[in-house]
């Protein structure tokens, strides 16, 4: 595959040029803006997915609409594209496999198969951490079919997680004592779980890296998070937010977690600062995505490369430079409850949003609106962090949005 998206090359003829062409499995709002960035640079695109109206299928110029482990579906995506990621951790490993056999892939099934799995994932971090000093917080396996653990009393209170499938707060529940642990377990269906100590946080923050082929890595500058029951709320990004000492030591941990896995693409991974009586606070890796990432969209308004750009140039191989933040940002995540008021379906007061400086409006062409459903986002952009402040706050007040307390 050519790293190159216009197709004429010298001694070429007509009928051999056409742009190269790259896919996505998935067709949510992730895919959707990747395709977004990848046709920006000149490539077709292709998705795969089983829905006939998803966001990113209603934009590419083609669509497979076929399961994900769909052989037929897995077979024309492989012929019709030069190169082919993924906007989710939950496609089928196999199936990226499958698909690098014949073409580029990017990131390979291997780094996909960790993070589907967090008892993997954990442990792979753990490793990680030998090198970088940044590890996971304290956790325990459980396991289908084994009795309940006994766990020490230290350990509590804790969340327990399904070690698969489970993202936005899906797949867990609290467990405040150890008594609770067996009953908890029992409403997750006895499947393999992973059990995380609550540890008292400072704050939460990510990193977004995007590694070439060649190994070559850059990043975003590290973006400031506040969730909201599970589901990422809130992105600021600004010098100075994350103090410079915990930042650089969250990018080294970052790009050592992409090093270890031999991951090529975009790779965002999520932190902790634990409350731990020191100035700063601890640093704790809490899971990765190896995909693009909401705490990473803010830098499609306020960066001169965005994620997907990167995502697009590192599986096309073309040059990674050093994104440049060039506004403070924040990014506020639209769910679908601002299309609700007391249960009544409503229209969102837009006009009165983007009448305000600095606003960027992304919706992701979803037909229906519900309840705790991805929708979109707002990029604030400006030169000062306090006016941003000012306006996002505005803006949650108008849709009503959850904010940090």
């Amino acid at each position: 595959m050519t790293s190159l998206p216009p197709a004429l090359l010298p001694g070429a003829s007509i009928a051999e040029a056409r742009p190269a062409t790259l896919g996505v499995l998935g067709g949510g709002q992730l895919g959707r803006m990747f395709i977004h960035a990848a046709q920006q640079m000149g490539f077709r695109t292709v998705v795969l997915d089983p829905d006939g109206i998803s966001p990113a299928g209603q934009i590419a110029h083609h669509h497979i609409e076929t399961p994900y482990d769909d052989a037929d579906g897995i077979a024309a995506l492989a012929r019709l594209c030069d190169g082919v990621t993924t906007e989710f951790e939950n496609i089928p490993a196999k199936t990226l496999d499958t698909i690098a056999a014949q073409v580029r892939v990017s990131p390979h099934g291997g780094a996909v198969a960790i993070a589907q799995d967090r008892m993997l994932e954990k442990t792979h971090l753990a490793k990680a951490a030998d090198v970088s000093g940044v590890g996971p917080g304290p956790w325990v396996q459980l396991l289908a079919g084994d009795a309940c653990p006994a766990v020490a009393p230290e350990m509590f209170p804790a969340i327990l997680k399904t070690a698969r499938l489970g993202y936005d707060g899906k797949g867990q529940v609290s467990v405040a004592q150890a008594g609770d642990l067996a009953s908890a377990w029992a409403t997750l269906g006895g499947v393999d779980c992973i059990l995380e100590k609550r540890l008292a946080l400072r704050d939460e923050c990510s990193v977004i890296v995007a590694r070439g082929f060649d190994g070559h890595m850059v990043h975003l500058p590290v973006q400031r998070n506040w969730h909201h029951q599970g589901i990422l709320a809130v992105t600021e990004v600004a010098h100075g937010l994350v103090a410079p000492a915990l930042a650089q030591q969250a990018i080294n941990a970052a790009q050592t977690i992409a090093q270890s896995l031999n991951y090529v693409g975009v790779l965002c991974v999520e932190f902790f600062v634990v409350d731990d009586g020191s100035e700063l606070g601890r640093l704790v890796v809490n899971e990765m995505a190896p995909r693009p990432h909401n705490s990473g969209h803010y830098s499609m308004d306020a960066c001169d490369v965005s994620q997907f750009e990167l995502q697009v140039r590192t599986l096309a191989a073309l040059p990674l430079p050093m994104p440049q933040q060039h506004s403070v940002a924040i990014m506020l995540n639209l769910l679908g409850d601002v299309w609700f008021d007391k249960d009544q379906l409503r229209n969102p007061p837009w006009d009165d949003v983007l009448a305000m400086p600095g606003v960027h409006l992304h919706l992701y062409g979803k037909i229906e609106a519900r309840v705790g459903r991805k929708m979109g986002h707002i990029n604030i952009t400006g030169s000062d962090l306090a006016p941003v402040r000012d306006i996002a706050a505005r803006i949650s007040g108008l849709l009503g949005l959850p904010t940090p307390a």
